[in-house]
């Protein structure tokens, strides 16, 4: 591959509400026994991508140990390899990564050390599948300067929280808008971008001495008209965890059996930590119907219609549905959890009732533990 990857793993947004207060939105558990990151990072290593740099920042302490051995995803080999680059205090800097284009210019030397002609750039928390070696053969034969994946959503789906572009006939990205408040188009960036690596370096070196530090607004929307930016539309599913009802939507969609067997049983694979855990108990008494359950749960009571995470205890008489349970909760006999996402950690107590009316509701107990 003739590329070198940059993934962004350092923000965080209101939209996760309580979920992302002690971790990065490209730590959080998917489908059971992965991360959001890992989606990534398998797509770099699917295609071929032998040297990964991941940018990290907010709450990293769960994602840096998810990131602690590379072999994971292939990546641990003599030449090449992943790379995790945190905000560095230097004596020309003092600043945490003030945006996406200035994390990169903070780790520039990494991309000046670099061989390869091209940079892909990736987001931390997409749930999809990509051959980046497609999207490099119709960046070359575009002979463009910035190619960005794009995704055309349903009609019915919220663009507001996305960057929204309108094309010409040929591709060419004409109208570049970050998150606006109104659209008449639904074809949305994905947040991964392909860009020779000189001219990035040239790109982010400029930005950095006029103080603009985002990558979308004083990069690919201020230089739309100047340089060939082309828009690669992607096939296939993708979505973007970045807010509770589409992380809840997401896992929710691998409990159908197109979505599981196209990201589980389809190749190319999705990588992740193994943890060495038992396999899932289910005592006499126990009922699961259409449910994704994790190693490690021991389960005595009903769970419909959700996903439980690794080491998972639930107790007798209790009822789960349309729920997420995520990593290491205890579930108190008579609890009834429903239209819920339950935080890593937690115990809740016996006879507990946690019911989402309107909207997923996130129960936390005061007697959370660490949260991974």
């Amino acid at each position: 591959m003739r590329a070198v990857g940059i993934i962004l793993a350092g923000g965080n947004n209101h939209r996760m509400k309580e979920l992302s207060n002690k971790r990065a939105i490209a730590a959080m558990p998917i489908a059971g026994s992965y991360r959001s990151i890992d989606f990534a990072l398998s797509n770099m290593t699917n295609s071929g991508v032998q040297k990964v740099a991941v940018l990290t920042q907010y709450n990293a302490r769960s994602l840096n140990e998810h990131l602690s051995s590379s072999k994971w995803w292939n990546f641990g080999r003599k030449q090449g390899g992943m790379f995790v680059f945190t905000p560095t205090i230097t004596k020309e800097n003092s600043f945490w990564y003030q945006g996406t284009a200035d994390a990169i210019y903070q780790n520039l030397d990494f991309l000046k050390r670099c061989h390869e002609p091209y940079v892909i750039i990736a987001s931390g928390d997409g749930v999809y599948k990509l051959d980046y070696n497609k999207v490099l053969e119709y960046h070359i034969q575009k002979k463009a300067d910035i190619t960005v994946v794009c995704k055309e959503l349903p009609p019915e789906e919220d663009v507001t929280r996305f960057g929204v572009l309108k094309m010409n006939e040929d591709c060419r990205i004409e109208e570049f808008e970050e998150k606006p408040m109104v659209s008449n188009s639904n074809i949305v960036s994905t947040g991964v971008y392909v860009i020779r690596r000189r001219q990035l370096i040239e790109l982010v070196e400029r930005c950095a001495q006029e103080d603009r530090y985002d990558f979308v607004k004083d990069i690919l929307i201020r230089y739309k008209n100047l340089k060939r930016i082309y828009g690669y539309k992607m096939q296939g599913y993708w979505n973007n965890i970045a807010a509770v009802d589409s992380y809840y939507r997401t896992n929710m969609d691998f409990l159908k059996p197109e979505v599981r067997n196209y990201f589980f049983h389809q190749y190319p694979d999705i990588y992740s930590k193994v943890d060495d855990l038992p396999p899932a108990k289910y005592n006499p008494g126990s009922d699961v119907r259409n449910s994704l359950v994790s190693a490690g749960c021991i389960i005595n009571g009903t769970v419909e219609n959700s996903i439980l995470f690794k080491k998972v205890f639930v107790g007798e008489n209790c009822v789960i549905k349309n729920s997420i349970i995520l990593n290491d909760v205890y579930l108190g006999d008579n609890t009834h959890i429903e239209n819920c996402i339950v935080e890593s950690r937690d115990t809740i107590r016996a006879n507990s009732y946690h019911v989402g009316e309107d909207d997923i509701k996130i129960v936390i107990e005061k007697n959370e533990r660490y949260v991974l």
